[in-house]
């Protein structure tokens, strides 16, 4: 009895994860939130487990099954979760942990109470016991399909009455475990800091002291060379606020980065990740494929995806993410269907709203790891990924949970000169971006404005006619909650349209507001184009796209009818650009519950039309002989 009461006292460390109550949601309140557009809180927060109560029912019982993971060689499994409850109740719910064990000692009071929890980590998703049984109330007897991603830890399962606002420990069930929890997983390509250089991001459980990571690469069907990477991981006390310093910390293992260099233009390659054990043994991932980066300036066929605040979701379709990000998987879904005809996806911000819970970013880059691994998935830093107070971001509340920038950082790789200044830019072929961090200021006479200035007068137009600068927060036009024609950063505007006036800039791109919005070529709050589907010429004004609705709970629009606004569309989208050559490009935006197109336009020009003067735009000349 010793060994069982103990097991149960060490689980019970597990269950306490938040200081704030929220409101209490049910199954089918749930369904009804996500009938609709979500709202917009993170799942894992709105339980109260420090609240919870030891209540074990010697009769209730949880069993998980298989007892193995990925026996079949893949990085995620359903396990199937037997329930039997003999008080059952309409709010009973299914919460998955891991690790699975470990020890209530190393909790630290709450802040509330100044009394130690029993729990000091939030669980990674949860379900409600009569998700697949509406008889629960009545049988008492539940059977759940959940799908388990690997890791590197165990997983448990515990049964909770009293719902997610007054949550009391039932039951228990047994542990399982993935063949090899400390696999490398989840790839994540980026453009390196020069065309012919792919950076190769994964994680696993491995530190350098028991095993030396690496990537085995070469052209297909050719011969393969092998490239070491770098290790980072990051710790708890890195984090800058609560809940990704208390209840949502979860160890990250080691990510992983490898620099592919000096790749063929064009060219399909493959690569697999490796780890050589301190036995000499190795361990494998399975293989992957890539097709390296045209030569800056080629003249070829090159398609760009760009969307902003898409988060993560559950496939298992647990009520942890049912009212949350509702198009998460849509998104993803519809690019993983086109993936053939996407070079490179941009990620503008608000990546997986983790929120400060840290064991949402495996998730996430499980989800994306069919897309990530196999074209670059270059991101931007949103205010979900950065703010935190007192932690240098430019805005001052909590929207990161804490993380204030370190994950972002760390999980991917930017070719920035400084990660914690997520500023940088990048060339495909013939397109030049510029990527701001409009969570660091980005004012006139700030290093920030410099960089921005530097990297759009650095585009060659003659190889490079498709200029586009991409921010987060919307720092231009916006009719969303419209106040003098943005979004809450009228200083954006102020301060950079110049600069895209002065130098051409053909698009900007941003975030932050959950739908889509397209703008004529506009300066100074003015059309300089009164076309709508196809533009020519010389270039005057800067099209703003807000391509926000990549999954996260959708916004409407403002009643404020704006000039400059061409299309509106309060629903779920990614936008597809297509260089077909020097002259002539394609915009489409797609919706993602169906891929298709409903808002598109041309733009064809030769490249005097991009020399030629205009307003606030010309070069200076002189009379002189």
């Amino acid at each position: 009895m010793r060994s069982l009461s103990f097991f149960y006292m060490e689980f019970l460390a597990m269950l306490m994860l938040i200081l704030f109550q929220f409101l209490k949601f049910g199954p089918a309140t749930a369904a009804v939130v996500h009938a609709g557009n979500g709202d917009g809180i993170q799942p894992l927060s709105k339980i109260a487990i420090h609240k919870a109560v030891y209540a074990l029912h010697e009769n209730a019982s949880v069993k998980a099954n298989p007892l193995v993971l990925g026996t079949k060689g893949g990085d995620s499994d359903w396990v199937t979760v037997e329930v039997d409850c003999p008080k059952p109740s309409e709010d009973d719910w299914i919460a998955v942990f891991s690790p699975a064990n470990f020890n209530s000692s190393i909790c630290q009071p709450s802040d509330d109470s100044g009394e130690t929890p029993y729990i000091c980590s939030a669980p990674i998703k949860y379900k409600y016991a009569n998700d697949s049984n509406a008889e629960y109330k009545k049988t008492g007897k539940a059977v759940l399909k959940l799908q388990l991603i690997n890791q590197r830890e165990k997983f448990s399962f515990a049964l909770f009455s009293g719902g997610i606002s007054d949550p009391k420990l039932v039951a228990v069930s047994n542990v399982v475990s993935f063949v090899n929890p400390k696999a490398p997983l989840y790839p994540r390509l980026s453009q390196g800091k020069s065309w012919n250089e792919m950076t190769v991001t994964w994680t696993s459980g491995y530190n350098i002291i028991e095993a030396v990571p690496f990537v085995e690469w070469g052209m297909k069907g050719e011969y393969q060379t092998r490239s070491t990477a770098g290790t980072l991981t990051f710790h708890q006390n890195d984090m800058c606020a609560p809940p990704a310093r208390t209840v949502g910390w979860r160890d990250p293992g080691f990510i992983h980065t490898s620099f592919l260099k000096e790749l063929w233009p064009n060219s399909v390659y493959t690569y697999k990740l490796g780890h050589k054990l301190v036995n000499g043994s190795y361990v494998w991932s399975k293989s992957y494929t890539f097709k390296s980066s045209p030569y800056p300036g080629q003249d070829s066929l090159q398609r760009v995806v760009i969307f902003g605040d898409m988060g993560k979701a559950e496939r298992d379709g647990s009520n942890e993410y049912t009212n949350y990000q509702p198009g998460s998987l849509n998104t993803t879904d519809q690019l993983i269907k086109d993936l053939k005809n996407i070079d490179i996806v941009f990620h503008i911000g608000d990546i997986t709203y983790a929120n400060g819970y840290i064991s949402q970013w495996d998730q996430f880059t499980s989800q994306v790891e069919p897309i990530a691994s196999t074209v670059p998935y270059m991101i931007a830093s949103g205010n979900h990924e950065r703010d935190t107070p007192n932690s240098g971001s430019f805005y001052d509340g909590n929207d990161s949970g804490g993380e204030c920038g370190v994950l972002a950082e760390t999980m991917f790789y930017v070719p920035a000169e400084n990660r914690a200044k997520f500023w940088y830019s990048t060339d495909y072929g013939m397109f030049h971006f510029c990527i701001a961090d409009s969570e660091h200021d980005w004012r006139e006479g700030s290093e920030q404005y410099k960089f921005i200035e530097k990297c759009l007068a650095s585009a060659d137009r003659r190889k490079q006619p498709w200029l586009i600068f991409v921010a987060h927060r919307v720092l231009g036009y916006s009719s969303s909650y419209w106040k003098d024609g943005s979004f809450g950063e009228p200083m954006g505007r102020e301060s950079l349209q110049g600069l895209w006036q002065k130098y051409k800039v053909d698009i900007a791109f941003f975030g932050h507001v959950h739908n889509y919005e397209r703008t004529c070529p506009v300066y100074q709050g003015q059309c300089m184009n009164m076309e709508k589907s196809h533009y020519s010429g010389t270039v005057n004004g800067t099209i703003h796209v807000v391509v926000g609705g990549g999954g996260s709970h959708l916004a409407g629009f403002g009643p404020t009818q704006t000039s400059w606004s061409l299309y509106k569309d309060s629903d779920f989208g990614f936008v597809k650009l297509t260089a077909f050559n020097h002259s002539s490009l394609l915009f489409e935006y797609k919706k993602s519950s169906d891929g298709n197109v409903y808002d598109s336009f041309t733009i064809s020009r030769d490249y005097r039309d991009v020399l030629a003067c205009v307003h606030d735009g010309c070069q200076p000349t002189t009379l002189a002989s």
